[in-house]
């Protein structure tokens, strides 16, 4: 390994959450925390500022999620090394993310041990999945799990997740960057992927597969 610190930019939008996590890596010896930022618009700003070998970041914050973050990040640098780290356990969420071109995905109920080696991986440009997603990504590719969910692209997932939050159309449109028009056309497609009508129907879609409780 490099004598260099392998350097990390920290996404969360929790202070207590950010401080615990910053604590754990840099006990490593050989991780170093650059930047912190509480949503992903922040996150895009710190990473054009500061190139960290890693963007550690959670799936869940105010404004632009963090598979969008994520997505504007490598949309300039699609070299970016990018780990998600989420309350999310869903694989629908994880293949998503890998799909957008994401490294690394694991869950906030990883051990210290798997967060460590986990943005060593993805610091090396290489594909690290958490042991209980890639079980769950296994079973899915084997096709013993399946999900209305898997048809949708990662734009459409995150709209979907979006209005599963509560979130208007203009909402969307602020968050995303996207004209009204074209996030009306993107909601027509998820509800013709997932045949619903109504964003109640999405809410209970979601529910279903885990991504947010009753």
């Amino acid at each position: 390994m490099s004598n260099e610190p392998i350097t990390v930019l920290l996404v969360d939008d929790h202070m207590v959450v950010r401080t615990g996590y910053r604590r754990l890596l840099e006990q490593s010896g050989y991780i170093e925390v650059a930047a912190e930022a509480e949503n992903g618009e922040v996150a895009c700003r710190l990473y054009q500022e500061h190139t960290p070998d890693v963007v550690v970041m959670d799936l869940s914050m105010p404004g632009i999620g963090g598979l969008e973050a994520a997505r504007r990040i490598l949309s300039h640098q699609p070299s970016a090394c990018i780990l998600i780290f989420s309350l999310h356990d869903n694989v629908l969420l994880a293949e998503r993310a890998l799909q957008a071109g994401i490294l690394g995905y694991i869950t906030k109920a990883s051990s210290p041990e798997v967060l460590i080696q986990a943005v060593a991986t993805v610091a090396q440009h290489r594909k690290f999945l958490g042991p209980d997603i890639a079980q769950s990504v296994a079973l899915r590719n084997m096709g013993e799990e399946d999900s209305a969910l898997s048809n949708l692209s990662p734009r459409e997932m995150e709209i979907f997740r979006l209005v599963v939050e509560g979130k208007s159309g203009a909402e969307i449109s602020s968050i995303l960057h996207l004209t009204s028009k074209t996030v009306s056309n993107y909601l027509h497609q998820i509800k013709q992927k997932l045949n619903v009508r109504t964003s109640a129907e999405l809410v209970h879609v979601a529910i279903q597969n885990g991504l947010i409780t009753a």
